[in-house]
C-alpha cells in the first residue's frame, strides 16, 4: 500500500511517497500543496495520505531547507531499471556539500563509457534530495542537468556550501562526541 504526505517547508510545499518498503518519490519544493502532489509524477488515487512512519523524514526535509546539514539514509523503493537503481545508489553516497561527476559515478559501477547514461538515470531520479544528484556535475565541473533547473540546482549547491562554511573547523581541530576537540602535534 502506498502513503504520501506533504510538507510545507521555508522554500515551498514538498511531497513524499512511500510503500511499505521504503521512498519511492519525493519532490522539489512546489508553490502548493497540489503542485508538490502533481509534481510526484504518478498516479496517487489509490495511495492514503499517513505521516505515519514518514514523521523524521518529514522532519529532516524541513531542516534542510532550513539549512541545516542532513543525512538522507532512507531506504528507497524507487521504480527504475537495474542500472538507474545502481546509479541512485552509488549517488546516495556523494556527501552533504560536496560534488562529484557523473564521469565518477559511470566508474563507480566499472562502466567508465556510460556517464551520459548515468546522466539520464539521474535525470529520471524520482527522490530529489534524497538521492542528491544536484550534487553531480560535469567532469570539467560544469552543472551539467537538473530536472528542477539549473537555478534550483545552483541554489541547492550554493546552500550547502555556505552552511558547511559556517561550520568548518580550525585545521588542527575535529568533531568528536558532540564536542570540538584540538589534535594534538
Amino acid at each position: 500500500m502506498l502513503k504520501y504526505a506533504v510538507t510545507k517547508t521555508i522554500s515551498g510545499y514538498v511531497a513524499v511517497l512511500c510503500s511499505e518498503n521504503g521512498l519511492v518519490a519525493t519532490t522539489l519544493p512546489q508553490k502548493t500543496e497540489q503542485h508538490a502532489l502533481m509534481a510526484l509524477g504518478r498516479d496517487i488515487s489509490g495511495a492514503i495520505t499517513n505521516t505515519a512512519g514518514l514523521e523524521s523524514f518529514i522532519e529532516r526535509i524541513q531542516d534542510y531547507f532550513n539549512r541545516k546539514r542532513v543525512d538522507f539514509n532512507d531506504v528507497t523503493d524507487p521504480d527504475g531499471t537495474p542500472f538507474q537503481r545502481k546509479v541512485w545508489e552509488i549517488t546516495k553516497r556523494i556527501l552533504y556539500g560536496e560534488t562529484n561527476s557523473y564521469l565518477w559515478i559511470a566508474r563507480q559501477m566499472g562502466r567508465p563509457r556510460a556517464a551520459r547514461a548515468v546522466g539520464q538515470a539521474l535525470g529520471a531520479n524520482p527522490l530529489p534530495i534524497v538521492v542528491p544528484c544536484h550534487r553531480v556535475l560535469t567532469n570539467t565541473g560544469g552543472l551539467g542537468g537538473f530536472g528542477g533547473g539549473l537555478d534550483m540546482k545552483r541554489r541547492l549547491l550554493t546552500m550547502e556550501r555556505k552552511n558547511m562554511e559556517s561550520t568548518r573547523l580550525p585545521f588542527n581541530t575535529i568533531k568528536q562526541s558532540g564536542k570540538t576537540v584540538l589534535l594534538k602535534p
